[in-house]
């Protein structure tokens, strides 16, 4: 059986050093060290940049000097990424290419010449033709989507094939979601106990390896130790020879529904029109990122960009989504703390500028946040406080 295992690392870059902490001793570490101490186990991961960023502040410099020791030796590949992680589909196209080139910046500063452009990972799977143009234009040449964005529907993918995005050239690679959303090395058990000989391509989070999943059995350790496994870097699955296809994708997540690709509404989990706190959040992103490009010549310039990208990370908008993410060991998505953590930066955006001209635009920045904040606490009050 040959497993594709792609693995997503991310902490948001203001989240508490704790969380971070937690997350990275539960399973990131969890997962470099199954791959460290396994000579044939080799995943394709994507650790966004800014964790790196935390990563070098709370001092965790042995992770570097795992990372490039893994590269040398081909047993990971790293992924390309937007440094932040926003929802690229929902900013503009500008902003999705700084915060690209601001990750290849950061890991040629702590990895050199280890990483390479080769795949790349959109947060949340998140797929737009314009967003893929501009991966390839930087020279990337895979990315990595949900099966749903073959056709808008599931269970369609033929693994024997490659598939090449019309659009913009890139090659695609389809996780199988089903499999995904399960604890996967406890799957893989199952499969290889029924003597399995396919191709299984799974997309995960990293903190599923032990935060979110705790795996009390060691499940990822002994299917590390299997015999009949064997795994593969994305990049060497793909440039297998096989049938290919050209297609057009589908706009879409790696929880866009069916239902939600019918109805053109692929990003709904971080905008939906129904939902007036998305709806306000964006007006208020939209709103810093103007000011934020008004006055590039601030003085303050760097805080003001400092605060946005930590403003646009998709969990902003998520935490506002009220979905239930059981169905993949997630939480349920509602927290007035974490949107707050969100719109706090989105509006320090437009504070941090320095120039008085921006006094009017100020206020106006301050009315949006003011009300903002005043619907969320009184639907967490009305709707959700102690109730089951």
């Amino acid at each position: 059986m040959l497993w594709i295992n792609f693995l997503h690392f991310y902490q948001p870059v203001n989240k508490e050093a704790s969380v971070i902490r937690e997350a990275t001793e539960k399973s990131f570490l969890r997962v470099l060290r199954g791959i460290e101490e396994h000579k044939d186990i080799k995943f394709t991961l994507n650790i966004n940049a800014c964790l790196f960023l935390r990563w070098e502040e709370m001092g965790y410099f042995d992770i570097f000097a795992r990372l490039k020791k893994l590269l040398k030796a081909g047993k990971i590949e790293l992924t390309g990424n937007a440094a932040y992680h926003p929802l690229l589909p929902l900013i503009p196209i500008e902003e999705c290419k700084r915060q690209i080139l601001e990750t290849e910046s950061i890991f040629k500063k702590i990895l050199g010449n280890d990483f390479q452009r080769k795949g790349f990972f959109m947060s949340e799977m998140a797929y737009s033709e314009p967003v893929a143009i501009l991966i390839k234009s930087l020279g990337y040449e895979w990315i990595v989507l949900d099966e749903i964005a073959y056709n808008g529907q599931l269970n369609q993918i033929d693994y024997n094939k490659n598939y090449f995005d019309k659009a913009s050239g890139l090659q695609v690679v389809f996780r199988n979601r089903k499999i995904s959303n399960t604890y996967v090395p406890k799957t893989i058990i199952k499969l290889l106990e029924k003597k399995s000989t396919k191709t299984l391509i799974t997309a995960s989070d990293g903190e599923l390896y032990g935060l979110r999943h705790e795996d009390p059995t060691a499940e990822f350790e002994k299917v590390l130790k299997e015999q009949s496994l064997e795994t593969a870097l994305l990049s060497s699955f793909l440039h297998v020879e096989r049938e290919s296809e050209i297609i057009k994708i589908i706009p879409s997540s790696w929880e866009s529904t069916e239902q939600e690709i019918a109805d053109k509404k692929p990003y709904l989990i971080w905008q939906d029109k129904d939902k007036e706190i998305q709806q306000r959040l964006w007006k208020l992103a939209n709103f810093a990122y103007q000011i934020c490009e008004e006055y590039k010549n601030d003085k303050n310039r760097n805080w003001s960009r400092w605060h946005l990208v930590r403003g646009l990370a998709s969990c902003t908008f998520w935490w506002a989504s009220e979905k239930d993410f059981k169905h993949n060991f997630g939480p349920f998505a509602w927290s007035p703390d974490e949107i707050e953590r969100g719109m706090n930066e989105l509006v320090r955006v437009v504070r941090s500028i320095d120039n008085i001209a921006s006094r009017e635009q100020k206020i106006q920045a301050e009315k949006i946040y003011i009300d903002l904040k005043k619907i969320i606490w009184e639907k967490h009050w009305e709707t959700y406080w102690k109730k089951k």
